[in-house]
């Protein structure tokens, strides 16, 4: 088993990087068929500003552009995974949707793509892009080169969000 892991380490980065860019565009995919009908007719586009799958269309289409080009990836994916949640909760949650009938079972109450949807974004947002990403190219310290911060011989620290929850 070593191995293995050994062997496909190497693969981490490229795979993630892959693993982001198909859920990015099946997302932005599911944005554009609720703002636009496209690519594949639903009932018609959905009522600009209608509360709330207009606003669920707008986030999935912005959110899933940005994923997909690895941009702000980690704020973007955590966003989008609460989106996800929310879905989850609002339309097929039983006790929340107002159906009585509906089951608890993800499988069973239509609920699984949020479900897979919010947990792959969550794993993003803990993950960060790959290599394949504009925030790659954007932080180097990002990618595990050090630096110093000038006039000191300190390491030079990340700013973000979500710098005090980083070892």
């Amino acid at each position: 088993m070593a191995n293995l892991d050994a062997r496909l380490a190497g693969y981490h980065s490229p795979v993630l990087s892959a693993f982001r860019i198909i859920f990015g565009l099946l997302y932005t995919m599911h944005g554009s068929q609720k703002l636009f009908d496209w690519p594949i007719p639903a009932a018609g586009p959905i009522a600009v500003g209608d509360w709330p799958l207009w606003w669920a269309g707008l986030i999935e289409f912005v959110l899933g552009i940005m994923i997909t080009l690895g941009i702000f990836t980690r704020i973007a994916a955590f966003i989008a995974s609460g989106e996800m949640a929310f879905a989850y909760f609002y339309q097929h949650w039983p006790p929340l949707s107002g159906d009585a009938k509906a089951s608890f079972w993800p499988i069973a109450n239509g609920g699984e793509l949020a479900v897979m949807f919010c947990f792959a974004f969550l794993l993003l947002a803990t993950t960060g892009a790959g290599t394949l990403a504009i925030d790659a190219r954007r932080r180097p310290v990002a990618r595990g080169t050090t630096g110093t911060v000038a006039g000191t011989a300190a390491p030079a620290r990340r700013r973000g969000l979500f710098n005090r929850f980083r070892r």
